[in-house]
This record gives C-alpha cells, sequence and structure tokens, in this order.
C-alpha cells in the first residue's frame, strides 16, 4: 500500500512538471544563444531582402522575400530578422572599460530555420523565404547564421528594408474609460512630444468630427527591472499614446483616426476605424461580450514555430474576427503576448490583434507573465515577466484603474457588471485589492444590472489542472478561502479565470458543494457560483488530473473561448467556442427574475425582525 501511494505521488510530481512545460514553455526567442554568437562571414554566401521600401500605400504590415546561399549548408542553418538593422557590438552599451560586449547586443525579433521552404537547401546551399513585417518604427537587416540557435555563426548580412514612414500611428486599441460614455484609444508611433502632437479625430458616423488630444507615455531600459528585458531583449517601445473620448451617446457607431499633427503645421492620419459606443448602464440590449486568457501571440508565415508555444493564438484571433459583427467587448485576461522580456513581441501581438482591438474595447487583466518579479510587490517571486515586472501591460493597453500598477478595476456595461481582480497582487482578507473587490460586488445596482461577472488572472475558485490538484487546492492557495463568502454574499453569477490553458466549467458551487444538480438551464437563485476556468487562449494546453471532481461539468483540453450574451435582464446565454471552428461545445442559460437575486441563499441571508 505504501509503494503504490509513493507511485502515485511520483506520478502527480512528474505530471505537474510536464503541465508546468506545457502550460508556459519556454519565449522562443530565448532559444537564440546571443552570448555565444561568433563572427562567420564567408565569401561566398549571401542574403537579399526585397522589396527595399515597405508601406508605399500606409500599409502597416507588408510581405517580403528573401535569398540566401551558403557554400557550406547545414541543416542547423537559421535566417534571424534584426531591428533597428544595426545590431553590431557597436550599439551595445558599455558596462565597464574591461568587458567587451558580444557580438550581437539584441535577439531577432523572429527568426526561421533556413530548410523551412527549402527541403534540398543542404545540397543546394540555396533557399528563399516569405516573412511577414510589421512597422516597428525602424529599419530592418536579415542575417544567414549557421550553428544552430545554441552556437549561432554569422555567415552573411543582408541589405536594409525599412517602411516609408517608420513613425506612423499604428495598431490603435479601444477600452472603455472610467465611466460608462468614454472610449479610450491608444496608439503607438515613433513620434515623441518635440516631434509631433498627438491627436484623434472623431465623431458620430455621418456628423461632424473634432480633434481630441493624446497623452504621451514611453520607458527606457531603467523603468524595467532585469534581464532579458533590459538586455538581449531591450527593443526601444516608440511612444505609446492615448486619447479620451468623452460624452458619448449610447449604442452609437461613432468613427475615429489616429494621428500626429507636425511642427510643420501637416498631418499625418491612419485609416479610419469605427465603434459602436456602450450602452448605458442598465439599458436593455443585445450585449455581447467575449473572454479568454493566456493567448500569446504567433507569426502568420511559420517563423519562431518551431517550440508550437502558442499554436492556437492564431486561430482564436482568427475566429474573433470573423465573428466580430457578433461581439462588443473583450476581455483578454492575463497573460497577454508572453513577451517574457522581449520587447519587440508587443508591436507584434498589438499588430496580431489589430483588427479587433480597434473596432471593440479590448480590456485586459495583469497576469504573471506581465508582473511578475522578485522584489517588486508582486505576490508572487517568481521571475516569468522577464523582467517587465508589469510596466510593459500597464503602458501598452488603457484599463480604468486609479492606478494602473494595481491593475484592478470595474466595468459597467449595459446590463453587466464585471469586477476585474489583479491575482499578481494580494486579495486576501484585510488588503487594498479585498476591498476594492467587496466594494465593487456590493455597488452594483442588480435590478438594473443582473449579470454580476467576476475575472481574475488566476484560478481563485476551481480547476481540476494537474498543477492544482497534486497540491490538494484546485486552485490557488487562499483563492476561495479569501473570497467564496463575498462571491455567495453578492451573488456572482460567474467567475472566469484563464493561468491553466484549458476550458472547465463548474456546477453553481459554495464550499465545495454543487448548489444545484442542473447542468443547461438554470431558472431561479443559483444558490453559489459557476466558475469557469477559459486559459486556452492559445499557449500550450494545460493537462487536467485523472482524479474525478464532482463539481466539473464540462472539461475541454482545447484551445477555445468564452461568450457571454445577455438578451435582457431575466436571460443570460454562456457559450464555450473552440478556436478551431468558432462552433459553440458548450453552453448554459440562466433565466430568472429580480426576486429571485433579492431572495438569500445559504450564508447570504440578511438579519431580519418579526417587529410591526
Amino acid at each position: 500500500m505504501r509503494e503504490a501511494k509513493l507511485v502515485f505521488l511520483a506520478f502527480l510530481l512528474v505530471c505537474s512538471l510536464l503541465q508546468k512545460v506545457w502550460s508556459h514553455g519556454k519565449q522562443p526567442l530565448s532559444k537564440v544563444n546571443i552570448h555565444k554568437a561568433t563572427l562567420s562571414l564567408l565569401d561566398l554566401a549571401h542574403i537579399k531582402a526585397s522589396p527595399s521600401l515597405l508601406g508605399l500605400q500606409g500599409q502597416i504590415a507588408e510581405w517580403v522575400t528573401i535569398e540566401y546561399s551558403s557554400p557550406i549548408p547545414s541543416t542547423d542553418d537559421w535566417i534571424g530578422v534584426f531591428s533597428p538593422a544595426n545590431f553590431s557590438a557597436s550599439t551595445c552599451p558599455k558596462e565597464n572599460v574591461r568587458i567587451f560586449p558580444p557580438l550581437l547586443c539584441s535577439a531577432p525579433i523572429k527568426f526561421q530555420n533556413a530548410s523551412y521552404l527549402n527541403p534540398q537547401y543542404k545540397i543546394t546551399g540555396k533557399g528563399f523565404l516569405k516573412l511577414q513585417l510589421i512597422n516597428q518604427r525602424s529599419d530592418f537587416s536579415f542575417a544567414l547564421f549557421s550553428g544552430g540557435l545554441s552556437n549561432p555563426k554569422l555567415v552573411a548580412v543582408s541589405n536594409k528594408i525599412s517602411f516609408a514612414n517608420p513613425n506612423a500611428p499604428v495598431y490603435p486599441r479601444l477600452a472603455l474609460g472610467k465611466s460608462w460614455n468614454e472610449m479610450t484609444v491608444t496608439w503607438t508611433s515613433g513620434y515623441g512630444i518635440s516631434d509631433a502632437e498627438p491627436v484623434v479625430e472623431w465623431g458620430p458616423k455621418g456628423e461632424d468630427h473634432v480633434h481630441s488630444p493624446a497623452g504621451t507615455l514611453t520607458f527606457t531600459r531603467d523603468s524595467l527591472c532585469g534581464a532579458p528585458a533590459k538586455s538581449v531583449g531591450w527593443r526601444d517601445p516608440g511612444y505609446i499614446h492615448t486619447s479620451y473620448l468623452k460624452e458619448l451617446r449610447p449604442n452609437i457607431i461613432y468613427e475615429y483616426k489616429i494621428g500626429h499633427r507636425l511642427n510643420n503645421g501637416t498631418y499625418i492620419w491612419s485609416k479610419q476605424y469605427q465603434f459602436r459606443a456602450a450602452p448605458f448602464p442598465g439599458q436593455k440590449s443585445l450585449q455581447r461580450v467575449v473572454i479568454f486568457g493566456d493567448m500569446g501571440k504567433a507569426e502568420v508565415d511559420g517563423s519562431n514555430e518551431y517550440n508550437n508555444f502558442q499554436q492556437g493564438s492564431i486561430n482564436t484571433t482568427q475566429q474573433l474576427i470573423q465573428d466580430l459583427e457578433n461581439i462588443d467587448m473583450v476581455f483578454h485576461i492575463g497573460d497577454i503576448c508572453y513577451a517574457n522580456g522581449y520587447i519587440s513581441q508587443w508591436d507584434q501581438f498589438t499588430a496580431q490583434v489589430e483588427p479587433i482591438a480597434s473596432v471593440v474595447p479590448y480590456m485586459i487583466a495583469s497576469g504573471n507573465h506581465e508582473r511578475d518579479w522578485p522584489g517588486t510587490g508582486s505576490f508572487y517571486g517568481n521571475m516569468d515577466s522577464g523582467g517587465e515586472c508589469g510596466v510593459l501591460a500597464e503602458t501598452m493597453f488603457y484599463v480604468p484603474a486609479s492606478n494602473r500598477a494595481k491593475f484592478w478595476y470595474s466595468i459597467d456595461y449595459g446590463m453587466f457588471r464585471f469586477c476585474v481582480a489583479d491575482t499578481e497582487h494580494d486579495w486576501r482578507e484585510g488588503t487594498e485589492q479585498y476591498k476594492f473587490i467587496e466594494h465593487c460586488l456590493a455597488s452594483v445596482d442588480r435590478q438594473k444590472q443582473p449579470w454580476l461577472i467576476f475575472v481574475a488572472h488566476r484560478v481563485l475558485g476551481y480547476s481540476s489542472c494537474i498543477c492544482y490538484a497534486e497540491e490538494g487546492s484546485f486552485a490557488e492557495p487562499m483563492g476561495r478561502e479569501s473570497l467564496q463568502k463575498l462571491w455567495q454574499k453578492y451573488k456572482v453569477d460567474i467567475a472566469i479565470y484563464g493561468h491553466v490553458h484549458n476550458y472547465e466549467r463548474t456546477c453553481p458551487i459554495y464550499q465545495n458543494i454543487c448548489t444545484s444538480e442542473e447542468k443547461h438551464n438554470y431558472k431561479g437563485t443559483l444558490n453559489g457560483t459557476i466558475h469557469i476556468v477559459a486559459g486556452g487562449g492559445g499557449a500550450s494546453l494545460s493537462t487536467f488530473t485523472y482524479l474525478k471532481t464532482i463539481w466539473s461539468i464540462f472539461k475541454d483540453y482545447d484551445y477555445g473561448f468564452v461568450k457571454l450574451t445577455a438578451f435582457d435582464h431575466s436571460t443570460l446565454l454562456f457559450e464555450y467556442k473552440k478556436s478551431r471552428d468558432g462552433k459553440v461545445y458548450d453552453s448554459f442559460k440562466i433565466s430568472r427574475d429580480y426576486r429571485d437575486i433579492l431572495a438569500c441563499a445559504m450564508d447570504s441571508c440578511p438579519s431580519s425582525t418579526m417587529a410591526f
């Protein structure tokens, strides 16, 4: 019996280790051993990129052709894309006079094996690639390496190519402001405040437009907390601008374009976009919200894909783009792009989601891969952010928090109230965040906003992931213990989490007990909260425990996202859709009247009196 128990514990340990590898993987760019790179130029080797000038029609992404050859080809040869184009030791910051800088100062922004489209490369020594570049405020060059990623030898360097206007305003991302009738627009450019004035031209569709100014933020290496963000992962982030479009009329379509007024009085504009303003809090209208976590980024040209780090992210992105007419808002609840300290990846991600974020509010939550770093005030002392320690997420995206370094906030959207927690800061009873959570839950008028949703990155409720099962907690330790009495007291309908890269739905539950045997059509009071894991946005999947968890109704080891549709004050539809085809694989409906919310549930009954 003792031996069987030891075998079982060993099995759990191995599975948990595997899960950690599958769940978080390793940032692909970290596979390139920058510090070991050496110079090994070959006279007969060459690499050429074309066309040399991109974005002549205002495009923010273009395909380029790379042709290359080597007199001593190998299956280990690879192509690196560098930006800025000069990546030599001359651009490295000097640590001190006695230490020579490495050959390469920074990681490539992407790479691909030289044999990727060329199965005969090892024999012929000739090959070509089609790669997509996005406007990232600088020029580009391409380098042919031998020696693989672990021992790179620079064989040849290409010509430089660039976008016609590398400073152009790009990748607008909408977010709701601090009031229901405010929309914010954030974008990236190469224009500092001394170069040009950032501005948004906007107005109701078909009516007069106005100009609104924008604020400008940026950061330096010194703003970050460690390597690789401060070292080989560093890349100038450019400037991030945010404008506040206020006093919007509910549900009205607005047009906008982002731009800059140059010092000579001329303007640089993006193309025109449009969005629908939020409904008035409590307003009865069709309201549809998509929620997922842990999506990350991937390259449509296949580069960096050897690691299969975020297989599903492109599928998830494409499904949302295809269904955008039926989506009013998106929540990406942590682990945004998994840059992990490689700053160029934030540009890549904002370009990937631009078709979504430019049309509907793209709200984010803070995850471990954005925030965690030892000694920086994060609740967890790991190094998952790669030295970013929250700076990138807090700067690249707007959230209506009173302090963006404390990434918790509330959103009123029509019949919804969303309370967004920051699991990378302490949430336990007595903390500043706990007080925020209780106030967010307690202050909503459920007659007007009956659908109360709690959102966070790490699982504070329930998960059958092997990583939690082997701890015996089935969630983050101290999560339920601290918060379940609030969920119960204020009758939270649904709590949704990321972090675990799969999909799971529980019964309505309180104190580990299902409060209903129904699975798909809930009527009246739930008497508990339904907990959802929706962390299958794109990063490598997490395995489930083989243990039977009686509160788990539906599990899926696949990529996907969830969608909430409020039809009116009495009917809410929940759907889980797979990223591969956009079809619904799990769903339930809640139907109830306001008096059902007034009714008390276990441990939520107020004191009463028989006095007349």
